[in-house]
């Protein structure tokens, strides 16, 4: 099973320079970056409704979506940002300089955030390992971003 988890975790990762790309393009087609995730946000707001529905998933109680905590709303913000980076990055940097940086980011900030257990993830301290892995994807995008 744990084979299966890590190819749909390839197979995801080779959306995002794909919906990169695509929204880069959507974007000059539209004349701006922000209408692009817009409307990238809302075709997927749409197939989250339907899919919703089509789960029979019932809405949490009033009472219930008050007393979550303010800053967990802020993954959608999150997400609205990304894309619009990748929206204004991808035809100044190309994909996989563009991928490699990302993935570093989201390196650096994984492994703080397991360091710290921040945001529910549980403690993994860092570890040499994780220091040299992290060096090796310095490495790499430096080898992709000079060819």
């Amino acid at each position: 099973m744990q084979l299966l988890f890590l190819v749909l975790a390839l197979l995801a990762g080779t959306l995002l320079p794909t919906q990169a790309g695509i929204n880069a393009q959507l974007a000059k087609q539209l004349g701006h970056p922000l209408l692009a995730a817009t409307v990238s946000f809302s075709l997927g707001t749409v197939a989250l409704l339907l899919f919703t529905v089509m789960s029979h998933l019932s809405l949490p109680a009033l009472g219930r979506l008050i007393q979550i905590p303010w800053y967990l709303w802020l993954g959608g913000l999150l997400g609205v940002i990304y894309l619009t980076a990748t929206i204004v990055l991808a035809p100044l940097l190309g994909a996989a300089t563009m991928i490699g940086l990302i993935i570093l980011g989201q390196m650096l900030a994984a492994i703080t955030l397991d360091h710290f257990g921040l945001v529910g993830f549980p403690v993994h301290p860092l570890s040499l390992w994780r220091v040299v892995g992290v060096i090796l994807l310095i490495t790499g995008v430096v080898f992709v971003q000079r060819t």
